[in-house]
């Protein structure tokens, strides 16, 4: 770890990179008479890195020494580029922390893949780390939306359901399915938290979505594998659903989720209906591209 750790240049920096800073570029209004000087102030700043108000002040003050994963959340919030990272880093004495700007490519298993297949009246998805979405089949895409016209960098699961608004749409109980989800994600970040990818993932949730901040800063967490979920389908209609999800026994963190319906409920045949649906319109290799 590098030696040279400077609190009180850090801290001047952090007031200086904020006060740069266009509230308007946040969402967040300009116009208050409390705000006095320029930029963002020391609360908002807290707020977007999910960190508390007085754990940001005794940083800018150089009372307090910054952990590696509050330096990756900040940089996000504060919008760093390459060397102001590189500089951040440095003045936090952290230089050998830095982030490596590396995306390790998750393959998908052979056998998940032959699992997927083999669900055809099933919608059913493979999520891997940070809930990227690695892989689907026709009958996820009828249900949920076309997973291969999403960019590859940009296909998670929690991502689109706070940004994507048919996703966000089709949850009738869309703030319960989208806390249980920044649950499962913060349960997850426990286990790598100094990840690149989780940093900018959260940090950009954070700034793009209010309740995803509140939810991310209440540390809760969830391991569940299984939930009902009620969903309103522009074809369909209602569609009540049992979620499960079954862990890889690699170690690969690869998961299998499936939504299932009761046989001979109104859901079941929603189901039937809208993978027949998907089958005249999927073209055979839609859903093959997805290793990336």
């Amino acid at each position: 770890m590098s030696s040279h750790h400077d609190p009180h240049a850090l801290g001047a920096f952090l007031r200086a990179r904020r006060a740069q800073l266009d509230p308007l570029a946040y969402g967040l209004p300009d116009t208050e008479s409390a705000r006095r000087g320029a930029g963002l102030r020391r609360e908002e700043v807290a707020r977007l890195a999910a960190i508390s108000v007085d754990y940001y002040t005794r940083l800018e003050q150089g009372r307090v020494r910054a952990s590696t994963p509050v330096l990756a959340t900040l940089a996000r919030a504060l919008r760093l580029d390459d060397d102001q990272q590189t500089y951040l880093y440095e003045l936090a004495g952290r230089t050998d922390d830095r982030p490596r700007r590396r995306r390790t490519t998750q393959r998908l298993r052979p056998a998940m893949r032959r699992l997927l297949d083999q669900l055809t009246h099933t919608p059913a998805l493979v999520l891997g780390k940070r809930l990227d979405i690695l892989a689907w089949n026709p009958a996820a895409t009828a249900l949920y939306t076309d997973f291969a016209a999403v960019p590859a960098d940009r296909r998670n699961y929690l991502r689109l359901l706070f940004t994507d608004p048919v996703m966000r749409g089709l949850h009738q109980e869309w703030s319960h399915d989208a806390r249980d989800a920044v649950a499962a994600l913060r349960m997850e970040a426990g286990t790598d938290p100094d990840d690149p990818d989780l940093a900018r993932l959260v940090g950009d949730l954070t700034i793009r979505d209010a309740d995803f901040g509140t939810w991310w800063a209440e540390h809760r967490v969830n391991s569940a594998t299984y939930g009902t979920k009620h969903y309103r389908h522009p074809l369909v209609g209602d569609l009540t659903l049992d979620c499960d999800t079954w862990s890889g026994a690699d170690g690969s963190g690869q998961r299998l989720m499936v939504l299932t319906a009761e046989p001979g409920s109104p859901s079941h045949d929603a189901l039937r209906i809208l993978a027949s649906w998907t089958a005249q319109r999927t073209e055979p290799d839609t859903a093959k591209d997805t290793t990336r």
